[in-house]
């Protein structure tokens, strides 16, 4: 990182109370210009400035054509950046240093800019990326440019019709129609028709199944009417979409599919539709060809004929399964090793496949000293070459011996004091660094030579014998401090030593079928099919035994033809370091049946690493089909696309556990968000929040570069995007630092004033307007009004108008300081399980808002509409806050106010649904901290849970006593509203805890897909999810382990426990309230 230096960062800081900057310009004729130049200006418009001042100046003549170069600066991050891209302005560049270089353009002027517009978008310039000698790396660009250029081809001979269906694909609804949206729409659905270009509306009465074409025909028909004349126009001629967004309704659907008519109809509301020309679409369809064009010139007819491929002369090799020795390397030394001088330093090597340790460990020698440890040891593990599996992976431990020390007090730090010790014989072990690398390269050759490894220095939580296999095998890119090993790879042949291919891992299968007695199909006896029975009913992550392992693997035949989705557990009870073993694995393979999409995730975990195993997993996701008979089937890919959308957030983060950067899962995500631009929009959002983090920053770089070359004009919606949140970034830093300098209340006003300044400049407003919502890419956002909020972080408040449908209006939370990426996990599975309910036709009005992380530690969050705290509704009732959260009549009140007659009927309906499904959903997740001012009530009814930085039991604790003493929350005030009012009336609170015991038995018969999502994510750096001990809190909340009725005799006693104890939920609120009183 480049040293501190306040009065340059402060110069980009000041946000508008210096208009002008003084800026020095070095230019290739040797002369040196210093200027004062607009902080706002763009980079051309500086550059013309420039040439003008220059031209008063010796040596023009010899500058050239303005047109011919460009300006370098060094960024904040210390690297060499070109501008290319000469719209944006200097106050968005950021130089380090107000010095800009001028330099000669050379190459072709478009694909340098398309180059630097995706390394701004991205925020890692691509001459970072060919400037790593990573020969893996530059054979993955190539073949990715060359897929982009094949799909830019194909979008220039679309048809608008399927550019239309990729981006504008319509939100469907899953499960059947229940019985409260049956009743609210007895009387057919009154549609609020709008026209565009035209103030004109009209209202339609259409019954809900009527189809998208009947209802645009009928929105034509009484336009004619209306205005007099026959509409000559064909009925394709128009487009039906939703008013407040770009979402398009298309013709085959009924209106009663789609989520947004339902939502309507939930909320007594009338729907908001829109006709459309068809021609507007098309101009958006041309726009972006030009600006394909623009990059990659104009769609040829006929492509040239392919070059015939070079001649290569046949490459020699040898198999892997014909080296008959051990596996061993030479471990030569450490370097930068930092512990004390009287500790004695040891490697640890160990050879894995997944999280199975194959073989016992290897230990060097002792050294002792302060920084470099010479060992020149060989380290030879109990393994085979030959058995050697294709994704064994190497990994290392450094780590000091020293005697056990006498306890220290707390003040005092002892070396590594935060990592795990382990203590053997009266010594203590400490982690000092470790590192993973494949034993295989990307092209599956057997690595030799020497190879200097730089070291991590942060553990996990759980160790394997020190030994860190879930880690990532990339080294750490900040070599100038790492510690790091030398190691030697040793040479077992005169030639390359390479693993088989595919076929001939079958040829090897089948060879050893011919050659065995016993027939393929062995079977077992019924005592056996009991035993197998049992076993394959276990969650996830269950543990096997070796005598378990041996009888799946004996009967895995069986296991293909009455448990395939059992084959998580075959593949964890095969031998991988048998080669005989792994090639029948992968014959058996050949013929497994497709496993649906949601049993095929739990093979993208880290225990499955086998890339065919992956490849396979991959397949079941791209053969996606949905489980459910009760949808109209034209609707099956569009229901595909949001349920992928379901699991993005997982399958970004198992890329970390891919070792290679070209692999099954890449490829897939790429695919599909080439297919869907929705779809597109999340995976760059995912990716893009983690690129701070140096395990992923090249992965994750190469993924994001590929998907912008083969969607170019999305790069400049993303774009602006990211310049938007890099203005709010701005206005919360410039809050904080106001707030830093004077805490004083009464300056309170200084500070707003100063942030609508900022705001009010013009490249802030230009910024902030006219974007698609990053947290809901098909809703435009226009105007921006702001404000901070009154906590530690200051986040700002930001309301949007509807770009749209004029008159609506969206509320964001953005955070700069808080990691939301927890919130945004909780609020996904909420959404899961808002889905699985809905299939089993159970509609309990969960509210999962938006939540999306953006960057480090920052993101934004959707207000909910029309809602307010607990907290707030039981202030207003009283002029105590001691004695409010004990009001039970607020609530209902409030209610009153908000509704009457058969609508307050409705809210309390609303109410009963969504305080089950959350009371159920807070329970089996382990959601803590449930105060008063993190539960919110919309003015509908609907009630819903906020900020979830709590979950999986961690519940907050006071001098070691758990506040929250209940399984859920369920106060005497939600049960008050429940019965209308009314004590005695039973029948209501029955049918809330016979919604509560539905929902908590469907979740319990999808356990396992929700263990597997949490599992997907315990190398994404969550707080509270950092091992498989942190998953064990779900098994034991859905009951896993026990028989139908004993999971429900447990839910019933915790309902009951909840209800019984709600006295302490009371008087916690309490405390919160006198705690928080303004």
């Amino acid at each position: 990182m480049p040293p501190t230096m306040m009065d340059v960062l402060d110069l980009w800081a000041e946000l508008g109370e210096v208009e002008h900057v003084s800026v020095d310009f070095l230019l290739p004729t040797g002369l040196y210009i210093q200027m004062e130049v607009p902080r706002e200006a763009t980079i051309q418009h500086i550059k013309q400035l420039l040439w003008k001042e220059a031209a008063g100046y010796p040596l023009f003549t010899l500058l050239g054509a303005m047109e011919g170069h460009m300006f370098e600066c060094v960024n904040q991050t210390a690297v060499h950046e070109e501008l290319e891209d000469e719209t944006r302005r200097l106050c968005d560049v950021r130089p380090f240093l107000p010095v800009l270089r001028v330099v000669t353009r050379s190459g072709g002027h478009n694909e340098r800019l398309l180059d630097s517009k995706i390394g701004v978008l991205i925020g890692k310039g691509l001459h970072e990326l060919d400037s790593l000698q990573d020969q893996e790396i530059k054979d993955f660009r190539t073949k990715m440019q060359q897929i982009s250029k094949e799909k830019i081809q194909r979008i220039q001979v679309m048809s608008w019709e399927e550019w239309l269906r990729t981006h504008f694909s319509p939100q469907l609804e899953v499960g059947q129609v229940d019985g409260m949206i049956e009743k609210l729409c007895e009387d057919g659905i009154k549609v609020t028709m709008h026209y565009d270009q035209s103030q004109d509306t009209v209202s339609v009465r259409v019954d809900v199944s009527c189809t998208v074409r009947t209802l645009l025909e009928l929105a034509l028909r009484k336009w004619a009417n209306t205005h007099g004349h026959n509409n000559s126009s064909c009925l394709s001629d128009y487009i039906l979409r939703i008013s407040s967004k770009l979402e398009i309704l298309f013709e085959e659907h009924p209106l009663i599919q789609y989520k947004y008519i339902r939502e309507c109809l939930l909320a007594q509301e009338s729907p908001h539709l829109t006709v459309m020309h068809s021609s507007v679409l098309r101009g958006m369809f041309e726009r972006e060809l030009g600006c394909i064009a623009s990059v990659c010139g104009h769609k040829q007819s006929n492509a040239p004929l392919p070059l015939p491929p070079k001649k290569r002369p046949p490459s020699m090799h040898t198999c892997v399964w014909d080296v008959q020795s051990q596996f061993k390397i030479t471990l030569v030394r450490g370097i930068k090793v930092n512990t004390e001088e009287s500790a004695k330093v040891y490697v640890r090597a160990g050879l894995f496949h997944g999280a199975e340790l194959l073989g016992k460990p290897a230990v060097s020698s002792d050294s002792s000293g302060r920084l470099e440890h010479l060992w020149n040891t060989t380290l030879e593990f109990d393994v085979a070459v030959s058995d050697l599996p294709r994704m064994s992976r190497l990994c290392f431990a450094i780590y000091a011996v020293m005697d056990k020390v006498k306890k220290q007090p707390k003040s005092i730090k002892t070396p590594h004091s935060k990592y795990q010790t382990i203590r053997k014989a009266g010594k203590v072990h400490y982690p000092i660094a470790w590192v993973n690398t494949m034993v295989f390269d990307y092209k599956g050759l057997l690595k030799t030579g020497d190879v200097v490894l730089y070291c991590w220095s942060s553990f996990p939580d759980e160790l394997e014998e020190m030994l860190n296999p879930i880690g990532t095998v990339q080294t750490n890119p900040y070599t100038e401090n790492a510690t790091a090993i030398h190691i030697t790879f040793p040479e077992y042949s005169q030639i390359s030593v390479i693993f088989p291919p595919f076929d001939k891992i079958l040829e090897k299968a089948a060879e050893m079928a011919r050659g065995s007695d016993c027939p393929p199909m062995g079977r077992g006896g019924k005592k056996f099919h009991i035993e197998l029975k049992e076993i394959m009913d276990r969650e996830p992550l269950s543990q096997l035994c070796e005598n378990e392992k041996d009888l799946i693997w004996t009967l895995r035949y069986d296991c293909r033809e009455n448990f395939p989705q059992s084959l998580p557990k075959l593949l964890l009870s095969v031998k991988w370091n048998k080669h005989e073993d792994m090639a029948q694995l992968q014959a058996l393979l050949q013929i497994w049946p497709t496993l649906s999409h949601r049993d095929a995730l739990e093979l993208l975990d880290f225990n499955y690493p086998d890339q065919y195993v992956r490849e396979y997993a991959v397949n079941c996701l791209r053969d996606m089909r949905y489980i459910h008979t009760h949808i109209y089937i034209c609707t099956l890919h569009e229901i595909f696309d949001e349920e992928l959308s379901q699991y993005l957030l997982q399958l970004v983060q198992v890329l970390r556990y891919e070792p290679y950067y070209d692999c099954a899962l890449s490829r897939f995500l790429l695919e599909r968000s080439q297919l869907n631009r929705n779809i597109g929009h999340f995976l760059f959002w995912h990716l893009r929040s983690e690129m701070h983090m140096p395990a992923v920053s090249v992965q994750f770089a190469l993924i994001l570069e590929a998907y912008c070359r083969s969607s170019i004009p999305h790069i400049e919606v993303l774009k602006k995007q990211v310049e938007a949140l890099n203005k709010l970034k701005a206005v919360n830093a410039l809050v904080k630092t106001g707030a830093v300098k004077s805490k004083a209340r009464t300056k309170d006003s200084h500070l707003k004033e100063a942030m609508l300044t900022c705001l009010r400049q013009s490249g802030f407003t230009e910024t902030l307007s006219d974007i698609h919502s990053p947290l809901n890419p098909s809703v435009l956002l226009a105007e921006v009004k702001c404000k901070y909020m009154d906590s530690k972080m200051k986040p700002l408040w930001i309301v949007y108008n509807n770009k749209l449908l004029g008159g609506e209006t969206l509320g964001i939370i953005f955070k700069n300081g808080d990691d939301l990426r927890q919130d945004m996990l909780t609020l996904q599975i909420l959404k899961l399980m808002d889905l699985l309910w809905k299939e089993a036709n159970l509609d309990l009005r969960i509210v999962p808002y938006g939540c999306l992380a953006t960057g480090d530690h920052s993101g934004l969050i959707e207000v909910v509409s029309s809602a307010d705290t607990i907290a707030n509704i039981l202030k207003t009732s009283s002029n105590m806050a001691a004695t409010a959260a004990f009001n039970k009549d607020a609530l209902l009140n409030w209610l009153k106010e908000k509704n009457s007659g058969d609508t307050l009927e409705r809210a309390i309906e609303e109410f009963t649904l969504s305080c089950a499904g959350y009371c159920v959903a807070t329970y089996v997740l382990g959601i803590g901290d449930r105060h008063s001012d993190n539960i919110m009530v919309r003015s509908t009814g609907q009630l819903f849970h906020i900020d979830f930085g709590h979950i999986l039991g961690n519940f907050k604790s006071k001098f070691g006593i758990k506040r929250e003493r209940v399984p859920f929350i369920l106060t005497h005030d939600f049960i008050h509203v429940i019965q209308q009012g009314k004590t005695a009336n039973t029948e209501k609170f029955g049918s809330f805890r016979q919604y509560c015991e539905e929902a908590y038995l469907v979740l319990r018969r999808n356990g396992n897909l929700i263990i597997t999502l949490f599992a997907l994510m315990l190398t994404a750096g969550l707080p509270e999810l950092t091992s498989v001990k942190d998953i064990q809190y779900l098994k034991d909340s859905l009951a896993l382990g026990k028989s139908e009725e004993e999971a429900l005799k447990q839910f019933r006693q915790k309902f009951d426990e909840a209800l019984r104890e709600s006295w302490t939920t009371k008087v916690n609120w309490m405390a919160h309230h006198i705690a928080h009183a303004s």
